[in-house]
């Protein structure tokens, strides 16, 4: 087993391809059967960068930039959930799967989720991390909190008022998330924060991720619709210690009948970035089991 602390990423392969209504970039390594990973905000497929190698080591790794974000190109819309998972199941057909293992973090989570409803028979195995699934009960979620709360749900809905605030100052605005949101608020370097910043520092980068919290009362309404078939798939579902904790545990079990999971100790938000080991061999026994 190669040592998990240096990541080789000399084994990661850049593509672009082009579908319907948008062009994606994504990055590729290893061979086997597949396995999609589905980044959230304010992030892009780098934020797999640390578990990527080792999964590479028995499957074929597919990290997209989701629409909008990344390195993919920034259609004006298309931002709900099932739109974006439509881009995803495109994507695979092309590379020629179907059956595949499919994780989704942060924003990735819904968009996993709403991809599994429209094709159940083609997802082996479902992980959802950190984060709960756009349903009536978000319309009760505290805004303000005495830890700060998701203020940010609010503040992104807003129509061209975040972009004009945020434009010039994306690293204050972005390294605030990073930092505020993480068990080990070092777990995301400087130089790590810079990637990040070059992608939504891009023009329409940080009007495109806004969109994405825009598009939520779609989600709701769409996820209504897919919560009266409860997901067959095994699921698994964690949260951060410091982060969603339990909360994506629950959340799935009213969506689906075979869910496992729980707390991820000593992490906050970004598992795959403070706990990746711990989130690897989540994943490979996960995946591995018959």
């Amino acid at each position: 087993m190669p040592n998990r602390n240096q990541i080789d990423d000399s084994k990661f392969v850049h593509h672009t391809v082009t579908l319907d209504a948008v062009r994606l970039h994504y990055v590729t390594c290893g061979s086997g059967d597949p396995v999609v990973l589905l980044h959230g905000w304010p992030q892009t497929w780098y934020e797999w960068r640390r578990i990527m190698p080792a999964l590479a080591e028995r499957f074929t790794v597919i990290a997209p930039d989701m629409r909008g974000l990344g390195d993919s190109s920034k259609p004006a819309t298309g931002y709900d959930k099932r739109t974006v998972a439509g881009d995803i199941h495109q994507l695979v057909l092309k590379l020629g799967f179907e059956k595949i293992f499919l994780v989704g973090h942060d924003w990735g989570g819904p968009v996993a989720y709403a991809y599994a409803c429209a094709h159940p028979q083609d997802v082996r195995k479902l992980v959802i991390l950190d984060v709960t699934i756009p349903g009536e009960g978000w319309q009760k979620i505290p805004q303000v909190t005495r830890r700060g709360g998701i203020w940010h749900l609010a503040f992104h809905n807003v129509r061209d008022l975040p972009e004009a605030l945020v434009t010039g100052r994306e690293r204050t605005y972005l390294s605030w998330f990073y930092r505020i949101a993480a068990y080990n608020p070092t777990a995301i370097t400087e130089a790590e924060i810079d990637e990040y910043v070059r992608c939504y520092s891009a023009p329409g980068g940080m009007r495109a991720g806004f969109e994405y919290y825009r598009a939520i009362f779609d989600d709701i309404d769409h996820n209504k619709e897919n919560a009266k078939t409860k997901l067959k798939m095994p699921v698994l579902a964690l949260g951060g210690e410091r982060g969603f904790g339990q909360v994506p545990l629950r959340s799935m079990k009213e969506l689906a009948e075979n869910v496992r999971g729980g707390a991820v100790e000593r992490c906050g938000h970004w598992i795959a970035e403070e706990r990746p080991d711990y989130l690897i061999d989540q994943l490979m026994t996960f995946f591995g089991e018959k």
